[in-house]
């Protein structure tokens, strides 16, 4: 069996390790992250498997808070023994030299660690934050992380902000040797970040390619599994509300309850799909911001409906909505400080758009006659494929070390900068417009769920999601 590949994470205080290993592992609760200096205080480790098997041991270390003084320190120690020996001693040997000194017990017991799990491991990753100044602390750290001989690779971190330090970063390492860089966002990393992250180390670890690159190939897969899984989530939450039908009398008060009893079945329709891609993306609950969301008791609840919101989101009431009387909650999703638009939202859901029938009544009830049947609109099915597509691309580029929760912002926060709806026109795929007459798909439906004609429909749409997503986001550029 091959040897797992140990990797330290090291770098200054507060420069995102912790939150690096939490993006790398998709583990929210790793470790502790806050805006103290020095939070971590021991080393922690995290393990990749792969089949069962550790390829790659991550170790978040401790923040070196006092390299300057460290570093007059290890030249005092050497100068000793120079004075005693002719030939100038190797880095590693300094580096023992000071882990079985006295200060390496108190005063630099920090760095202590650092260095002691560095001289344990195959590479280290020097974590900065590109924001930072560059400092002669920070050359200090390299100097002395240098001096225990193994591969170093710098890692620029935060750099999906406009505001960061990276070229006068870059020229500092530059000058110190150290050319192989990565950019790698925790918090908003880049669709292909890991890929580039693992393919740099093995570039320095050539003992070890083999290792990274079936790690690659499994992240790879994992990603798509993960994808499709979420598409074909969305796509059955969308055959099944398309064959929500709900049979009524003719007299209003039938009909006001069945309104009620129809956008009750959709809110717990994509009630169930939001948690269900949170738990598939490996986010918890207090992920999301409880207090700006229409929670109550714990479940998705909305009140408020508002007859702009669609045409907000670019999308046309179809006819089934009673010339304006369809209505919903537009609300901006924001992941990380970026709103991704009136069409992005994981809660206030839009509830078939017959809430204000009975403003309509005396023009509608004419042309009842014995039961009514009431379904979801074509525009509020529109509206929930946008919002879930748009949450899924929210997810997965979201990093797991995003400490601002997703939260949802004001109505009056939506404007013209929203994205275009999902279907152009409201013109549905044939696999939704096939479960209009199929009463049996819907999921409160007494019938039989497993049917092959459900299943080919919500497959067929997973695949009309891929295009239409891959589409949506082709020409946005990546931040991350």
């Amino acid at each position: 069996m091959v040897d797992s590949l140990k990797i330290s994470v090291v770098g200054h205080t507060n420069t995102g390790k912790t939150s690096l290993l939490r993006t790398l592992t998709r583990d929210a609760r790793f470790g502790e992250v806050s805006g103290r200096p020095g939070t971590t205080r021991h080393v922690e480790v995290a393990r990749l498997n792969v089949q069962g098997q550790t390829l790659l041991e991550l170790y978040d270390t401790p923040g070196i808070e006092d390299a300057i003084d460290l570093l007059d320190l290890l030249d005092q120690q050497s100068a000793q023994v120079e004075q005693r020996v002719a030939a100038r001693e190797d880095g590693p040997t300094r580096i023992e030299r000071f882990l079985q000194s006295a200060p390496a017990a108190e005063r630099f017991e920090q760095e202590a660690k650092v260095l002691r799990q560095m001289l344990r491991s195959h590479a280290a990753l020097y974590v900065i934050d590109a924001r930072d100044p560059v400092l002669s602390k920070h050359r200090d750290e390299l100097e002395i992380l240098n001096m225990c001989g193994v591969p170093l690779l710098p890692l620029l971190n935060f750099v999906a902000g406009q505001k960061t330090n990276e070229t006068e970063w870059r020229e500092m390492l530059a000058g110190l040797g150290l050319h192989a860089i990565v950019r790698f966002d925790s918090v908003a990393p880049a669709r292909d970040g890991e890929k580039t992250l693992y393919t740099k180390l093995a570039s320095l670890l050539d003992a070890h390619g083999a290792t990274l690159q079936r790690l690659i190939r499994s992240h790879e897969a994992d990603a798509q599994q993960r994808h499709t899984a979420a598409l074909d989530l969305i796509a059955m939450l969308l055959v099944e509300t398309a064959a929500l039908k709900l049979r009524i009398s003719r007299d209003e008060q039938s009909l006001q309850r069945g309104i009620e009893r129809l956008n009750q079945a959709v809110r717990e329709h994509e009630q169930s799909c939001v948690a269900q891609l949170l738990s598939l993306h490996r986010f918890y609950p207090d992920d999301i911001d409880a207090d700006g969301l229409p929670l109550v008791d714990g479940r998705w609840e909305q009140d408020l409906f508002d007859p702009y919101t669609l045409q907000n989101m670019g999308i046309q009431l179809g006819s089934g909505a009673a010339a304006g009387a369809a209505a919903g909650l537009g609300i901006d999703l924001m992941v990380g400080g970026m709103t991704l638009g009136a069409a992005a939202a994981t809660g206030a859901l839009l509830g078939g758009g017959f809430q204000t029938l009975r403003h309509y009544g005396s023009d509608l009830m004419a042309r009842v006659t014995g039961e009514k049947t009431l379904r979801v609109d074509d525009s509020i099915l529109n509206a929930l494929a946008t919002r879930q597509v748009d949450l899924l691309a929210a997810l997965e580029r979201r990093g797991h070390a995003a400490q601002q929760k997703l939260a949802l912002a004001r109505l009056s926060d939506i404007g013209g900068g929203s994205r275009e709806p999902l279907f152009v026109h409201n013109e549905l795929p044939e696999s939704l417009r096939r479960a209009r007459s199929q009463s049996g798909w819907a999921r409160d439906s007494d019938a039989v769920m497993g049917s092959s004609g459900k299943h080919q429909a919500v497959q067929q749409l997973s695949k009309n999601l891929q295009d239409l997503l891959a589409s949506r986001y082709r020409d946005e550029p990546d931040q991350r």
